[in-house]
Parts: C-alpha cells; sequence; structure tokens
C-alpha cells in the first residue's frame, strides 16, 4: 500500500510522549488494582451475581466511544479529544471510589469508560503521529514500560490499599494522575493537525453501531441468567451490524471505513487482537479469585500473581520490530499462540494442589505472549492503512480489543455463574459469594463441597479461554499474506 509521506518531527515530542505514557500507566494500572480488589468489592457490595458487569460496564463504554472518537480524531486532531478523553476518565475514577452500592459502581464504571475510549486509542495514534514504522516498535516497546512498572506497583498498591483501608481507594489512586495529564496538555502538547474545512459526522453509523454494540453486550450479560433474552439480543445485533456494514458501504465519509478491511491480512490483525484480548481479561479476572477463594491468601498476594505478565509484555514488545523485519506475521502469531495454548491447557486439569509458583509461569508465558503478538498486531494494522485512516484503524483495534474483554467477561462470567448454580445441590449462593474474598474469616458450612464448586467453575472458565486459543490459530492459518511486511 502505497503511503504518503509524513514529517514526524515536534520539538515537543518528549512532552507529549510524556502524557502518553503517564495516560498508559493509568489505564493499565486500572486493570491490575481493580482486579485484585474484585474479590473484595463482590463480597462487601453482595456482588457475585454481578461480578462481570463491575469490568464489562468500563470496557463496555469503552468499546462502544472508541471508534467514534477514532474517526473524530482523524477529522479534528488528537489534543482536544484526548483532553476530554483524560478529564471523563478521572471523574469515572473518583465517582466509582465514591459508591455504596453494586449499581453505583458499575454506573460509574460506565462513565470511567467513557473516557478510556479515547485515551486508549489515542495513545496509540500519537505515537503514530510522531514516529514512522521503523521507530513505532520501539516507542511503543517504551511505552510498555508503563505496563511493566503498573504491573509492579498495580497489585502492591491494591493488595496495601484494600488489606488496610478499602476497596474504595484503588479508584481514588487515578484522580491525582489524571489531573497531571491534564495540565501537561494544556501547556505541552502543541497540536500541528490541519483540521479538514467541513466535517462531515456519520450520526446513522453511529446510531446503528452504538445500537448494534448495546445489543450485543447487554446480551452477552443476561447469558447465565435469561438465556432467551440473550438470544434475541444478540440476533437483534447480528442483524444490526449487517444493516451497518451495507450502510456504511455507501456512505461517503463512513465511521469504519470498509475500505481498510480489503486487506484480509488487517482483517485478521483486528481479529486476533479481539481473541487474544478476551483470553487475557480471563487470567486477570480469575487467577486473584481462584488463589483469595481457595488458597484464601491475601488480596496482595492475590493481585501480585498479575506482576509476570505485564512485566514480560513489556519485555516482550522490544523484539516486536525485529520479528517484524525478519519473519511473516502469521509464522509467528500461529507459534506463540500454540504456546498460550499450552500453558492455558494446564489449567484446565489444576486442582487444589496446583502450586502457587506455577501461576506466576502461566503469566509470565501469556505476557510474553501477549507482549508479541499484540504488539504485532498494533503495529501492522496502522502500517497498513493510509495515513488519513490512522487513528481509525487504532480505534478498530482499541474497540476489537475492548470488545473481546467486554463479550469475554460476559462469557466468562456466565460460565463461573452456570456451573456454580448447576453444583449447589442445596448449598446457598450467598455462602459460594461469602468464601470468592479471602477477608472473609468466618465460618462457613460445607466449605470443602463449596471449595470444589468453585473449582469446578473455574475450570469452565479456561476451558472457555482455551477454545478461543484454538480459534485464534485457525484465522491465521487462514491468513493469505505470505511475505514479510516492509
Amino acid at each position: 500500500m502505497q503511503k504518503e509521506q509524513v514529517s514526524y518531527q515536534n520539538k515537543n515530542r518528549w512532552l507529549i510522549m510524556l502524557a502518553v505514557f503517564i495516560s498508559t500507566f493509568m489505564t493499565s494500572v486500572e486493570v491490575t488494582i481493580v482486579t485484585t480488589a474484585l474479590p473484595s468489592i463482590i463480597s462487601e457490595l453482595h456482588g457475585l451475581a454481578y461480578q462481570s458487569w463491575i469490568m464489562s460496564a468500563y470496557l463496555f463504554t469503552t468499546a462502544i466511544t472508541t471508534p467514534i472518537y477514532g474517526k473524530l480524531a482523524d477529522m479534528m486532531g488528537r489534543k482536544k479529544l484526548f483532553m476530554w478523553g483524560i478529564f471523563v476518565f478521572t471523574l469515572g475514577s473518583f465517582l466509582s471510589g465514591l459508591s455504596t452500592s453494586i449499581w453505583m459502581l458499575i454506573f460509574f464504571r460506565a462513565i470511567q469508560g467513557i473516557g478510556a475510549g479515547a485515551v486508549m486509542p489515542l495513545t496509540f495514534t500519537i505515537i503514530a503521529d510522531n514516529y514512522d514504522f521503523k521507530q513505532r516498535a520501539k516507542v511503543l516497546a517504551m511505552n510498555n514500560t508503563a505496563w511493566g512498572i503498573s504491573a509492579l506497583v498495580g497489585p502492591l498498591i491494591g493488595g496495601f490499599l484494600v488489606d488496610t483501608l478499602s476497596w474504595h481507594w484503588v479508584f481514588f489512586v487515578n484522580v491525582p494522575l489524571g489531573i497531571f495529564v491534564f495540565l501537561i496538555c494544556i501547556f505541552g502538547y502543541k497540536e500541528t493537525f490541519k483540521h479538514k474545512d467541513k466535517i462531515v459526522i456519520d450520526w446513522n453509523g453511529i446510531v446503528l453501531l452504538s445500537v448494534g454494540l448495546i445489543s450485543l453486550l447487554i446480551g452477552v450479560q443476561f447469558l447465565d441468567n435469561a438465556p432467551l433474552i440473550a438470544g434475541i439480543l444478540i440476533l437483534a445485533a447480528l442483524i444490526i451490524f449487517i444493516f451497518f456494514v451495507r450502510y456504511e458501504r455507501d456512505f461517503a465519509n463512513p465511521l469504519i471505513s470498509p475500505k481498510m478491511f480489503a486487506n484480509r491480512t488487517f482483517g485478521i490483525q483486528i481479529l486476533t487482537a479481539t481473541l487474544l484480548s478476551g483470553v487475557l481479561i480471563g487470567y486477570q479476572i480469575y487467577f486473584p479469585i481462584w488463589l483469595q477463594s481457595l488458597y484464601r491468601v491475601s488480596a496482595t498476594v492475590a493481585g501480585l500473581v498479575i506482576t509476570p505478565s505485564s512485566v514480560m509484555w513489556f519485555l516482550a514488545s522490544f523484539f516486536v520490530g525485529g520479528l517484524i523485519a525478519r519473519f511473516v506475521p502469521k509464522r509467528v502469531i500461529i507459534l506463540v499462540t500454540g504456546v498460550l495454548f499450552l500453558a492455558y491447557g494446564t489449567m484446565i486439569f489444576a486442582q487444589k494442589e496446583f502450586p502457587i509458583w506455577a501461576f506466576y509461569v502461566i503469566t509470565a508465558i501469556n505476557g510474553t505472549g501477549m507482549g508479541i503478538v499484540i504488539s504485532m498486531n498494533t503495529i501492522l494494522s496502522q502500517h497498513l492503512v493510509f495515513n488519513d485512516q490512522v487513528g481509525s484503524a487504532t480505534a478498530v483495534l482499541t474497540l476489537g480489543r475492548s470488545l473481546g474483554q467486554t463479550v469475554m467477561t460476559g462469557v466468562f462470567g456466565a460460565i463461573l455463574n452456570l456451573v456454580i448454580r448447576l453444583n449447589l445441590n442445596g448449598i446457598p449462593f450467598s455462602s459460594v459469594n461469602k468464601v470468592i474474598s479471602s477477608s472473609f474469616s468466618g465460618f462457613v458450612p460445607q466449605r470443602q463441597e463449596i471449595d470444589a464448586i468453585v473449582l469446578n467453575s473455574l475450570h469452565g472458565v479456561f476451558i472457555a479461554a482455551v477454545a478461543v486459543l484454538v480459534i485464534v490459530i485457525v484465522i491465521n492459518v487462514l491468513d493469505p499474506n505470505q511475505k514479510i511486511i516492509k
């Protein structure tokens, strides 16, 4: 694909990257801190039945708003939208910390996600604006330093706050960071973007995509307790998406240009990132739950199990540039996903005697694999489109990642709750809710039977994760590209 030449020189580039790095830290530490606190949140707010919504609400609004922000960024520039995202994300974090009920928390997490819908894709887009294809892999790897730092301090901070103060503080910690980034953007982010004379907004496309995503994501959340409603909503979403694709083909300035997907390799990069992000959310949520509910370790120790993944993600991303330059992408992705398949496959057969150190090994393998593949997906998806589509392409990739996480959060949550309910045999569901958090120290009757129920439900979650990895391998086998991409 021929691309127009772009100047990547910007005297304030280092300051812009500082804002990007801190923003990346904010969004990544959000995951490590919240998942560490999740068992305590579930237990205190009596929210086991709605536990998937705590993550899904955030991912849900992120998914809906991401393509809208991406398109607007291509038409209006990055700075104002990035600052808006930082403001809303910070406000949502503050309000989430004030929550006193499960439904308040879910609502404020949704507000947080509206901000993240701008922040997450625009960090990658801003990097693409400031660095060419050859430099981009190194800068993305440097940006992943924020992931590495968050992996080290996130679980420690999250566990410390939960164990010594309360889970509310895991949301407050992002507020000063958000304010700092906002100030950097005001005084240090000098944008040279050329605004288009006439901005045409694809309102019909926005409505169709939003309604379709809402139907799909709410449908997924109803899978465990209202399967008929879930089926109707998911079917409605598929029909709406068909109309959306047809409409976008005929619209002059579409929200998501179908021309990007004319390149099958681009589409496979998006789909791969989507599916692997769904697998990623599985270990981030359910490893801490496994350790706290079955092994009775503290929130701090349970949260640390996520650390190796982000650290190895950071380290592995430095090798992505060399891998892209030397190997056909599909071969790298198939090999790495095969290793992930073997690692996650062990969780299907793991029992209560499964050693804690093995969780750290699996998360390290996960981080290495995800760091290579998803970083590769990001770089290639930006490279395989024209420069005036970089914002949209990045947003589509981020949408895919958010959508994968949101859908699989609902699917995993449905599987967990379904298996629990099928195996209760007269045991109250509330008793299972109590043992999810290690902070509960009271007596629970039939504790051994409850532990067996929780273990079986977690096995069901990881069976689904392994099935997704198989799909990733298959679609990359079908990738027609057989050459090194330059």
